[in-house]
This record gives C-alpha cells, structure tokens and sequence, in this order.
C-alpha cells in the first residue's frame, strides 16, 4: 500500500509560503534579487512588503575558472516581522559619479511597522519601529530601541541604544527604562515590544 503524498504547506489557499526555516513570505509581497536577501528563520515578511535584494554592490569580476558568488544585500535576523506596505531598500552613495549600495543589516525580535520605508545601515535587535517612520540612508539603530509611528530619522544619525525617538527629524525624547521587552504580554496580546516576537510570529497565517 502506497503512502499518501505529504501535504505541502505551500497550499494556493494560504496567504503565506512557509520556508524551511520557519520564514513566513506573504505572496503579495514584492522580493526583488531574491538570491541576496537572507533571513535567519521565524521571520515575517507580510502583504505589500517590498525588499530589494536587487540593490548591492557590485562584486568585483571572478578570476578566470571561478564562480561569482551571490552578495548579501539585506540580512534579517530571528523572529522579526515586516509588515504591510513597508520598502527595505539598501543604503546608495554617490562615489565617483556611480552608485554605490551598501549592506544593510537587521537584527532580532525587529518589528517594522506598516508603512515604513527603511534605508537604514544597520538595525540591531530588539527594537520595535511604529507605523509610517522613514529610516534615512545610512542611519543607525542601536539596541533596545522605540520608534514612535511618523518619526522621520535622518541619514547618518546614530540612536543610542534603550532610546525612545520621535520627531520629524528624529530626536530622543526618552529611554525604554530598565526590563522593557522582557516578560509576557497582557491578556490577549501576542508580543510585547521590544520582546520575543516568536508567538506573534506563531500567531500569522
């Protein structure tokens, strides 16, 4: 007697494609150079999401006989979640009268807010990034961090880490205080900020 085929949970009727890794990729959401995006597993990218993977510095030719290897372009950790409508674009400069991609990098337990448009260097972990902020090129976010919806960071700018930012331009207005992001949620809640977003990661299908 035959097996039956497993069932695949790429399924037409799901609104996501669940990777090996545990990734949750939205089908409408829009991954350009695929080959040099990397997430680490249990991340979430949600409907409408754009991130271009097609934007990074060019390599400099292979030796004859070797291969050109893919470049790493945008890097995502654990259990962070990108929602609707949001743009991940790599960081440009002007060099020379060509441009210039950088890598960017963001870490752990990272929620991006709906909306936002994201150019930053690099975001560490734990931070948690509301609706409608611009993270201008080359901007950095440290650890622990709290970004209040409609913040606007300018380029270059270095946010401390533990720091509650708002503004357009962004300035600190705050610290998160000692223990934020640890600890469960309230009743009914998925996550809490700044903390473990694996049950709201969970918690999406």
């Amino acid at each position: 007697m035959s097996r039956p085929a497993p069932v695949t949970r790429r399924s037409a009727k799901t609104e996501y494609i669940e990777t090996d890794t545990g990734n949750k990729i939205s089908r409408r959401a829009r991954i350009e150079g695929k080959q040099n995006i990397m997430l680490a597993g249990k991340s979430v990218v949600m409907a409408g999401a754009t991130l271009r993977g097609d934007l990074h510095r060019k390599s400099d030719k292979p030796a004859e006989g070797e291969k050109g290897g893919s470049v790493t372009a945008i890097s995502v950790g654990k259990a962070s979640i990108i929602s609707t409508d949001c743009t991940i674009r790599p960081p440009m400069r002007l060099s020379r009268g060509q441009m210039t991609f950088y890598p960017m990098r963001i870490g752990d337990n990272v929620f991006i807010g709906t909306g936002t448009h994201v150019s930053a260097l690099s975001i560490s972990s734990h931070v948690h990034i509301g609706a409608g902020c611009v993270l201008s090129p080359f901007c950095v976010i440290k650890e622990s961090c709290k970004i209040l919806p409609g913040t606007v960071v300018p380029s270059h700018m270095i946010i401390p880490p533990g720091s509650i930012v708002a503004g357009r331009p962004a300035r600190v207005i705050g610290e998160v205080g000692e223990g934020w992001g640890q600890g469960g949620g309230g009743e009914g809640e998925e996550y809490v900020e700044g903390g473990d977003l694996r049950p709201l990661v969970r918690s999406i299908k």
